[in-house]
């Protein structure tokens, strides 16, 4: 699991859980700043270049779009792979 800085990472709850968890679970933790470590940002960059070009005329417009966008790339994991691979993260535990 690759985590960031969100707040919701120092819960005492989720650090239990992984303590709990250590046999199988294996954490890195990201730097204050570094989107180019996290595989995520690829995802939002990837999704954001899809959608330069639509002009939405309400504020809904644009929800199917991202929806099936994010489909797309959730059906071809050659393309969240190369996200994790821009990290130069493996998808095995170091």
């Amino acid at each position: 699991m690759v985590w960031d800085n969100a707040s919701t990472h120092h819960a005492k709850a989720l650090w239990e859980f992984c303590e709990r968890n250590s046999d199988w679970l294996t954490i890195i933790k990201l730097p204050p700043y570094a989107p180019a470590l996290n595989p995520v940002e690829g995802v939002w960059a990837h999704l954001k270049k899809s959608l330069a070009n639509p002009a939405p005329r309400t504020i809904d417009e644009p929800t199917p779009l991202v929806k099936n966008r994010l489909r797309a790339i959730q059906h071809r994991p050659q393309i969240l792979n190369g996200f994790i691979a821009e990290t130069g993260f493996g998808l095995e535990p170091p």
